[in-house]
Formats: structure tokens, C-alpha cells, sequence
């Protein structure tokens, strides 16, 4: 027996980082439908970058504007 233990779910440095973004924009690209609410969380998330992925795929709304830190 060990006295390893895992860790559960994903670190914070681990989804604040281009590997989340890319997850983001994968689901954007495919067509997948999210939520107002889930993309207001990745604007809070990943700020700007997130907000810019968003637009690009048409899926912006002026909520999302008051939600990043200029």
C-alpha cells in the first residue's frame, strides 16, 4: 500500500492556462452549444483572450463586455 493519494479535478494553473483556451475554442468550432452562462465564465476566466475567441465565432453578447478587467 502507498500513501499516495491523487489529487482530484484539474489545478488552478493547470485550467488558467492555452490549454483551456484551446478546449474553449475546439467547442466554439465544432458548433457545440454553450450557454450564456458557461461562456460568461470563461470571459471571467481567461478575460480578453476568451472575450476575443467568442466574437471571432459569432457567439458575443454585450454581457460579456462588463465582465473584463480593462
Amino acid at each position: 500500500m502507498t500513501d499516495h493519494h491523487p489529487r482530484p479535478g484539474v489545478t488552478r494553473s493547470d485550467r488558467i492556462s492555452d490549454e483551456g483556451l484551446k478546449r474553449l475554442e475546439k467547442q466554439l468550432k465544432s458548433g457545440t452549444r454553450i450557454s450564456d452562462q458557461v461562456l460568461a465564465q470563461w470571459v471571467r476566466r481567461y478575460g480578453q483572450t476568451a472575450l476575443n475567441l467568442i466574437r471571432q465565432y459569432g457567439r458575443h453578447h454585450s454581457m460579456f463586455d462588463d465582465l473584463v478587467d480593462e
